[in-house]
């Protein structure tokens, strides 16, 4: 469900929308029903499951970890740390995965340097909210 969720640029209800599915998946495979009302966290712990928001926080902050720590002269890193000219169409743009990496950084107390000791960095990214 969460396939390549490491570079989705994540919003609420998007979020949203995940654990609830997530929730319906957990709940079927502990045979447990709404009429139940056994709470979600309880469920997520009988099966040793993380919550889906913690997890794509996780895995975005993993993979632009990976990135960091690539030479500066590889594509992918470029690519990351490309900036896009000209305006866009009318409206407020959207969020962008950049944009929510950063979030999650400042959350962690994260930065760019912290990317090369990859031991820290995974310390720090595996930290609960």
């Amino acid at each position: 469900m969460l396939h390549g969720g490491g570079t989705w640029p994540v919003g609420r209800e998007d979020v949203v929308a995940l654990q609830r599915a997530g929730m319906g998946v957990v709940g079927w495979m502990c045979g447990v029903g709404l009429k139940d009302g056994l709470p979600g966290g309880e469920l997520r712990e009988r099966l040793g499951v993380d919550d889906v928001a913690l997890v794509l926080q996780q895995s975005g902050l993993r993979w632009y970890g990976h990135v960091l720590r690539r030479d500066g002269e590889d594509w992918v890193r470029k690519c990351v740390e490309h900036g896009v000219e000209g305006s866009g169409p009318g409206g407020r743009p959207g969020r962008t995965w950049g944009e929510v990496v950063r979030e999650d950084c400042q959350a962690r107390g994260l930065s760019k340097e912290d990317a090369v000791d990859r031991y820290k960095w995974r310390g720090r990214m595996r930290e609960a909210r």
